[in-house]
């Protein structure tokens, strides 16, 4: 897909910046509402019903619903000709019981994969939604003076959806959201507690982990505890089976290259002391940003779990995941748009280069098929240390609310500078 050479500021940039301070309070109202009423993955029917009441009513060209399950998909045509860009936005909870003390706090109860749990916008997809309801109305108001189409992408279950299900980024795919028409590029953001209010964050080319689980069953034969020689003990071959996979990245990887990391994170197996029990499970994470160290990380733990199992008269069953791919800015559209980040938030000192992120996203789905862009807009308090912070998907997470103007206007004037450039 052939992107612009170059890309000119805006014309409208000024009547951009005056409606997003406008629209600033009910931006806040509409996050805080959110806040207030969560919803898990593939279950956001009231946030997806109050996003497409609000597109239609702002006159979109086409509101489509119950795109993969509970998404909405909208189409808003400027009065000029030129090219399409999309934006998306996140819509689903976290099963977070919240902790901190605001007068919105959640207190919602749901239910996941069979639990009763609390729930939560630990990871800020409130933010997300109200940013781009607010994206939508600025637009919308200046229809008459906008070149090309945006395409607005309000997708469920970025946090997956529930054991059984389909949903997120890849069944939006699957059910046309890049469609009729096909975007040139595609821009996302999240908030994150790893960078100050006033601060945004990007990275060219692989720039968040892919994600993949795995779960590894140590099948031994179950005896008593006083007598461990009559059978076979899956919890003492599970326990090496656990300390052969920390080789796998810190002695089997180039990690000069990519890094990459393997954890553990579940071992379950026993009921009482004095009984050796059949079998064990262990379930765990898998994080690169390299497809092929990917594929050679997945060889590498059914190897050496079923060897080591093996060699203890065990039996080993192993699954691996595929969830999501790595996140991959495209480098070109980055260099093109990172002047427009820069200009948005008040020059290069407030825009920085981050790290590799380990944590994953599934809008690398959509930058599969078209040039994606996905930033970071920090939401910690000025003064506030941002590595003391709560992080995303912790209880105690907590958003700076007078960060949301900025990732308002960084999705506004990256939307009209594309189209500006991109006909």
């Amino acid at each position: 897909m052939t992107l612009p050479t170059t890309i000119t500021p805006t014309r409208l940039g000024a009547k951009l910046d005056a409606a997003a301070a406008a629209i600033e309070p009910r931006l806040i109202a509409w996050r805080r509402d959110f806040h207030q009423h969560p919803e898990l993955g593939n279950r956001e029917t009231r946030t997806a019903g109050i996003v497409a009441e609000h597109l239609r009513g702002l006159g979109f060209d086409e509101v489509r619903t119950g795109v993969a399950h509970t998404g909405v998909v909208g189409l808003l045509k400027g009065a000029l000709p030129g090219p399409v860009v999309a934006l998306r936005a996140d819509m689903d909870a976290l099963p977070v019981t919240e902790e901190v003390d605001l007068p919105f706090a959640s207190k919602a109860r749901s239910t996941w994969n069979g639990e009763a749990v609390g729930t939560m916008h630990a990871c800020g997809h409130d933010c997300h939604t109200a940013i781009l309801m607010a994206v939508a109305e600025v637009l919308a108001g200046l229809r008459s003076e906008l070149r090309g189409s945006v395409k607005f992408i309000f997708q469920p279950a970025e946090e997956m959806p529930p054991q059984g299900e389909n949903g997120g980024a890849k069944m939006m795919i699957e059910e046309g959201a890049l469609q009729n028409p096909v975007p040139q590029a595609i821009f996302g953001l999240h908030v994150t507690s790893r960078q100050n209010a006033g601060f945004l964050g990007y990275r060219s080319g692989p720039t968040m982990a892919s994600s993949d689980r795995f779960s590894i069953t140590v099948q031994g034969r179950q005896t008593h505890g006083a007598a461990p020689w009559l059978g076979v003990d899956p919890i003492v071959t599970s326990a090496q089976v656990v300390l052969g996979l920390q080789t796998v990245v810190s002695r089997g990887l180039d990690i000069s290259r990519e890094p990459a990391v393997l954890t553990v994170g579940m071992i379950k197996g026993g009921v009482r002391e004095n009984i050796i029990p059949d079998s064990v499970e262990m379930r765990g994470t898998i994080r690169t940003f390299d497809e092929a160290m990917r594929d050679e990380v997945h060889e590498r733990v059914t190897t050496l779990a079923e060897a080591v199992a093996r060699g203890s008269r065990a039996g080993c069953k192993v699954c691996i995941e595929k969830n999501y791919p790595v996140t991959v800015n495209d480098p070109q559209l980055t260099a093109l748009m990172l002047p427009t980040l820069q200009r948005v938030a008040g020059g290069d000192q407030q825009v920085h280069n981050v790290p590799k992120v380990t944590g994953s996203e599934d809008f690398s789905y959509f930058q599969r098929l078209v040039p994606g862009l996905f930033f970071f807009v920090g939401v910690t308090p000025p003064g506030q240390d941002p590595a003391k912070a709560a992080s995303n998907h912790s209880p105690r997470f907590a958003v700076d609310e007078s960060a949301l103007v900025l990732g308002l206007r960084s999705l506004l004037h990256l939307s009209c500078d594309f189209l500006e450039g991109g006909g």
